[in-house]
């Protein structure tokens, strides 16, 4: 398709729209950016020519461009200074002060003691910069990101089953010409809005949707078919699902036998979950067990896909193993309209675990412990291999050890005082540091702990490329004038290298520069980005990976032909439903789950700046069925205490029969007393280091009007 041109934005205005992205979620919508006659502020509208959204936007999409005059907006560097008050300083001076305290903290304690945390809304170019910065200018096995919190139990059972991890293996358009679709732990109604239309178009077409949530949400309304699971019991449903395929004769024998290996295994294990058993651990009836299955199984093309309430657990890999030996054994992974996929939740969640912010990771899906991989790399960045670090710490681990083992921290594009686990041990971690330094736009809880602020360009104000949830790589354009006094993440990157005594190795002026140099680190990884260029983005809507050269087109789907381990099999891994790291008992007899409104995003550290958003959900409100609510004598609008092992804190309860009697809700987009990870605990999967956000046990320890 050839590039679109500007097009003007109405019939009265004469400034044309730049084509650019949405800010927020994985779906990345297409927008369209101009001048508004007698306005300061960009207009957003949406693209309609972007084949992803088709011009839909949410209401955060649509109120994207308010934060870019922000009247809270940081324009000046701030150091604090002897009474911890924040005072005015110059780049320089901030830029000297943050390298020479790392460079004492690197004499002092070695360089594992400085720290890097990450975002999945970071470009991909700042993503690579950033991984190269930890492993070069500092020195540092200790980089992880907000991403590690998103999508990583999705992504190692992907690796590990397909051999490849994209978080969608075929285009999103693909889920119209399904005559079924499943979809386990995802509210796309109100975390992916613009989604919905293909959902719409599905069943326009006569297809059928099933969701499979704790909660009746937007989308479970919208569903053909309801299943109101236990929380944590997402295996234990897969694997009924199997059995009953199994039973039933339901199960592709040829293309298990062509395709795959190790299903024997994952057979034994599935014909322990009769019905009944899983009736009992999931609360879903057999009679929609059943059905369920054959509607997968008979339709010509069918396809599961799960989310974070699948994967937010301490047996999250599993749980997504599960679904994926479902699919196997039902024949539909690599068929037309069919298969697996996960829903990306960041912005770049998707490129932002693919270039080297995560700890085990290096550009491309390179692993970091493997000596091939680091001498790929090492090639490309110029320095010994046996100079770049091993693995480092997880996510949570890494906030964990601030203060011990970590007394320096550059954290840049995530807000980790609301976003992780048991944050009140976080938040002691925090204050414990020598050094945080914050990169951002505009104070947040983690900065309310830094020692120094770097304010930087805003999403409009800088070029760089995005992957959406289809591993589709596109242009983010700049399209607004940032204020004076702000600089880009890269900048700060390559002026921070200066002074650590690499700047050659980061001697990058743009963007694009910095996307040349990791196409060639990427070149012949699972994650090959070497064929794609700004000028083939700008010819397309966007190319998708792999693509290995410059004349390749792009990989739309995946595994119709083969899977991405040597012999091209898919494995299957037999997974037993376990108990959660935390499970309800006589002292805190309630499930607390967490999740998300459509009018924020994460830990609303934007969106809790917009007047729209803000004053449509203005505070986090305590989801309750009815019947536990009379118990407590509850009603909408109490004060509700909820008590963990870990914290007390206080919810306005909104009594609803949209959820089940024995669990709560509430939304993670708040900080301070109103931040729901609070109660939430650092209990990790084995596998992936996910936190088990979805699943704690709770109490109500007081009601008051």
């Amino acid at each position: 398709m050839t590039a679109i041109p500007p097009i003007p934005l109405n019939t009265l205005s004469s400034a044309l729209a730049v084509r650019t992205h949405c800010p927020y979620c994985a779906f990345q919508c297409g927008i369209l950016m101009g001048e508004d006659l007698g306005a300061d502020m960009p207009r957003v509208s949406g693209d309609p020519h972007f084949p992803v959204n088709n011009g839909q936007l949410c209401i955060k999409g649509w109120t994207s461009s308010a934060l870019l005059d922000h009247p809270e907006r940081v324009t000046t560097t701030q150091l604090r200074d002897s009474r911890g008050e924040w005072r005015d300083a110059s780049w320089e001076e901030a830029f000297d002060f943050i390298a020479g305290k790392f460079k004492t903290i690197r004499q002092r304690h070695g360089a594992n003691a400085n720290g890097v945390f990450g975002s999945g809304a970071l470009t991909n170019e700042k993503t690579y910069l950033l991984g190269k910065f930890a492993r070069v200018a500092l020195g540092t096995a200790n980089i992880d990101y907000n991403g590690r919190f998103c999508m990583s139990s999705a992504a190692a059972a992907q690796n590990r089953a397909f051999g490849i991890d994209r978080g969608l293996p075929f285009p999103i358009a693909d889920l119209e010409h399904a005559e079924v679709v499943m979809l386990v732990g995802a509210n796309t109604a109100d975390t992916l809005p613009p989604m919905m239309q293909w959902f719409d178009r599905q069943k326009k077409a006569r297809g059928r949707l099933i969701v499979a949530d704790p909660r009746r949400t937007d989308t479970a309304r919208a569903a053909d078919m309801f299943l109101q699971l236990t929380p944590g019991t997402d295996l234990a449903l897969a694997n009924g699902l199997l059995y009953v395929a199994l039973e039933e004769r339901l199960t592709d024998e040829r293309y298990i036998a062509e395709r795959t290996t190790g299903f024997d295994a994952v057979r034994a294990v599935a014909l322990q979950y009769h019905p009944a058993r899983v009736e009992r651990l999931t609360g879903v009836p057999e009679s929609q067990l059943r059905q369920a299955t054959r509607w997968l199984a008979t339709a010509r093309a069918s396809m599961v896909l799960t989310s974070r309430g699948t994967e937010q657990h301490s047996k999250g890999v599993e749980s997504v193993h599960s679904w994926i030996n479902l699919m196997l054994a039902l024949g539909k992974v690599g068929k037309p309209h069919s298969g697996y996929g996960t829903l990306t939740g960041q912005g770049n969640g998707q490129g932002g675990r693919e270039h080297g912010q995560k700890a085990d990771q290096l550009p491309g899906y390179r692993l970091i412990e493997v000596d091939a991989h680091r001498e790929a790399i090492a090639k490309v960045w110029g320095v010994d291999p046996e100079s770049l670090p091993r693995k480092g710490k997880s996510a949570f681990e890494l906030l964990d050890s601030l203060g011990s083992e970590i007394r320096g921290l550059f954290v840049m594009g995530s807000n980790v005082a609301v976003a992780a686990p048991h944050l009140s041990r976080i938040e002691q971690r925090l204050k414990s540091l020598e050094l945080l330094v914050v990169c951002d736009s505009f104070h947040n809880e983690t900065s309310a702990h830094a020692h120094v602020f770097l304010p930087v360009y805003q999403w409009a104000e800088e070029d760089g490329t995005m992957t959406n949830l289809e591993g589709r790589v596109i242009r983010r354009r700049a399209v607004s004038r940032p204020p004076p006094g702000p600089r880009s993440d890269l900048d700060v990157l390559r002026e921070l290298a200066v002074r650590l005594g690499c700047g050659e190795k980061f001697a990058f002026r743009t963007a694009e520069s910095v996307f040349n140099e990791l196409r060639r680190a990427t070149a012949g990884a699972t994650a090959d980005y070497s064929g794609i260029t700004y000028s083939k983005i700008e010819s397309s809507d966007g190319v998708f990976w792999p693509c290995p050269s410059e004349d390749h087109p792009g990989s739309l789907r995946l595994f119709a032909e083969r899977f991405h381990h040597p012999d091209g099999r898919a494995r299957f891994f037999a997974v037993e439903h376990r108990p959660a790291g935390e499970e309800p008992d006589a002292e805190f007899p309630l499930f607390f789950t967490t999740g998300r409104y459509k009018e924020h995003y994460n830990s609303g550290a934007q969106t809790r700046l917009v007047s729209r958003l803000r004053n449509a959900k203005p505070i986090p409100r305590l989801e309750l069925h009815p019947r536990l609510a009379r118990r407590h004598r509850v009603v909408t609008g109490s004060r509700v205490t909820v008590e963990s092992r870990r914290a007390k804190m206080e919810f306005v309860a909104e009594v609803t029969a949209d959820i089940r009697p024995d669990t709560l809700f509430a939304p993670f987009h708040w900080g301070g007393r109103d931040a729901a990870n609070l109660l939430t605990s650092g209990v990790l999967d084995p596998i992936s280091r996910m936190p088990e956000f979805k699943l704690t046990a709770v109490r109500i320890a007081g009601v008051r009007p």
